[in-house]
């Protein structure tokens, strides 16, 4: 919203008012308040509920193996004794973990391959792009499940692995963006005084593309959660005692014909919860980059 002074001239908004009309748009959309709330519970459930609620995550009990909920194990046991309701919270730290890292590394290698090839243009353009083209038609899975096979698995390589085959239509969405923001007056201005084409990228395409880009991030994010959860239940997940939540499913679906539901069910909606959470968040953060370029 742009203000007034006193005498009646238009001010351009502060960035006070900016986060300010940002957060009052967010707000509106009670959905999106409602996937905040669910995130920031799982990031407390995973993170801080070990602290509070101690379990022994490492050794086994076999005597304490599938018993059933109870006052003492919440959720009842795993087949090697161990409490369901400890293992959902350590999983959930591993799953959040790659969700988020995924999010955070694909979005950022798209960001920059993307406005580079929009930019800069001509057969620069083409050979990145047909690149892109080229890892796109590799199907995502398989793509995942072979480097998750070359590899020795931990966290930092399935973070890697999974943003290996994330960043590639985020790369295209800031492609398309740049292209239509290099014609803008700004960068015709910067590109004129001589600014070179690192400044015009960090100046004026970078903090333009933000807002679009952080929204495909967060879809970023449910797609890594999902996909860690596939490669999990294919075995090629941390091997144990690590858990995460994919796992825990996988565990869980060999003993559900045993009865043995609660080592099933919890950790597919907590996937379920933490997808949804993070998609309507990105809805709400949608309607605030809207907002924002109707303004400008």
């Amino acid at each position: 919203m742009i203000a007034e002074s006193a005498g009646g001239e238009a001010q351009a908004p502060t960035p006070t008012s900016m986060w300010r009309q940002a957060i009052a748009t967010y707000a509106e959309n009670r959905l999106a308040l409602a996937g905040l709330v669910v995130l920031v519970f799982l990031l407390l459930f995973s993170f801080l509920g070990p602290v509070l609620y101690h379990t022994n995550q490492t050794a086994t009990s076999l005597i304490n193996e599938n018993l059933a909920p109870s006052g003492s194990h919440l959720l009842g046991t795993t087949p090697e004794g161990r409490d369901e309701l400890g293992r959902l919270m350590v999983g959930g730290q591993s799953t959040i973990e790659v969700g988020l890292g995924v999010g955070l590394v694909a979005t950022a290698f798209g960001l920059v391959y993307g406005s580079v090839a929009g930019f800069v243009g001509g057969i620069v353009d083409v050979v990145m792009m047909r690149i892109v083209d080229a890892l796109l038609s590799i199907p995502y899975l398989f793509f995942v499940v072979l480097l998750a096979a070359l590899v020795q698995v931990n966290l930092l390589v399935l973070i890697l692995v999974l943003s290996a085959v994330s960043w590639l239509s985020t790369a295209r969405l800031a492609r398309g963006e740049t292209l239509s923001l290099r014609a803008r007056d700004f960068v015709t201005a910067s590109q004129g005084f001589g600014s070179r084409v690192r400044h015009v990228l960090a100046r004026h395409i970078t903090p333009n593309l933000l807002g679009v880009v952080v929204v495909n991030g967060t879809l970023k994010v449910a797609d890594a959660i999902l996909a860690f959860a596939a490669v999990a239940y294919l075995g090629l997940g941390p091997a144990p005692p690590a858990t995460n939540w994919g796992e825990l499913i996988s565990a869980g679906i060999n003993n559900l014909f045993d009865g043995y539901w609660w080592q099933l069910w919890p950790a597919g909606v907590l996937i379920v919860a933490m997808v949804l959470a993070v998609n309507v968040i990105g809805d709400g953060l949608s309607d605030v980059v809207e907002v924002r370029l109707q303004k400008r």
